[in-house]
């Protein structure tokens, strides 16, 4: 009776070995999947445990994720709705990208310039260590897989510098990917550069991989950038030329997108070369 008996158990034993496989494998998949923080449908709060002044209109918000080994979960390229009262407190709801990446655990950060009439501006002036972020997301019709294009051309302007920034940082620090960033990046003055040091770190650390060339409407008595506006010229000099391997982003003030638009449609960019955050 044993010897018949033996096969049966040997076929229970491995079909429990099977269900168990399946089922860590399941729930490997669904806590992969789960790891992000961020909620498409509802806003969720979170809180901000440091907040570093840059300049006069500038600071840098650092959030906390849910536990140390939390991910956001956004995208890149991609952004978040965030949701605030007014100086009246009226509900007020405006995308940000953030400049930190997946691969920074247990938290997110904000670069924000906060303007004097901006409705948003005025939530984040007011914040203060302790206080709550609502965030729903994420946000964007950008998708990006490393090694899609041989190169990016990036035009920014003020504080549409944080979504290049984010895909800069992903591109470069992926060691798979070999793609290259041309980026001109615009502000007024000197002191309305955004993240200039991590973008001239960038550009130190991954030299041939990583260019940038800034511009400025209202340089200093010393400087070696572009002046002015972003020219035809300066697109030809220092983005990639339009070929069927590239694509170039687009990212600053309305009146700035549609010069830049247009500059791209003259020099002969397709429509499906440009991108417009």
């Amino acid at each position: 009776m044993e010897l018949l008996q033996t096969p049966n158990i040997e076929i229970i034993g491995v079909a429990v070995a099977i269900v168990a496989i399946g089922a860590g494998a399941a729930y490997l998949y669904f806590s992969k999947k789960s790891r992000g923080c961020l909620d498409p449908e509802n806003f969720r709060d979170f809180k901000l445990v440091k907040r570093t002044q840059i300049s006069h209109n500038v600071a840098r918000f650092q959030f906390a994720l849910p536990t140390p080994t939390s991910v956001l979960g956004l995208p890149i390229g991609q952004h978040i709705s965030c949701r605030g009262k007014d100086s009246v407190g009226e509900e007020v709801i405006k995308p940000y990208t953030p400049t930190t990446l997946d691969s920074d655990v247990g938290y997110f950060e904000l670069v924000i310039k906060m303007y004097p009439q901006g409705r948003m501006s005025h939530h984040f002036r007011e914040m203060r260590v302790g206080d709550y972020l609502s965030v729903k997301g994420p946000k964007g019709r950008f998708q990006y897989r490393p090694g899609q294009v041989r190169a990016f051309g990036m035009l920014a302007g003020g504080s549409g510098i944080t979504p290049m920034f984010q895909v800069t940082r992903a591109i470069l620090e992926n060691p798979k990917d070999n793609t290259k960033v041309h980026l001109i990046y615009a502000n007024v003055t000197f002191e309305d550069i955004l993240l200039k040091e991590e973008l001239d770190n960038l550009a130190a650390n991954f030299p041939g991989r990583f260019n940038i060339y800034y511009v400025l409407n209202q340089p200093p008595e010393v400087w070696n950038g572009g002046v002015g506006f972003v020219s035809k010229e300066m697109i030809q000099a220092y983005c990639p030329a339009p070929t069927a391997d590239i694509q170039v982003l687009r990212c600053g003030p309305p009146p700035m997108n549609k010069a830049m638009g247009a500059h791209l449609d003259d020099l002969g960019y397709m429509k499906e070369m440009q991108f417009q955050f």
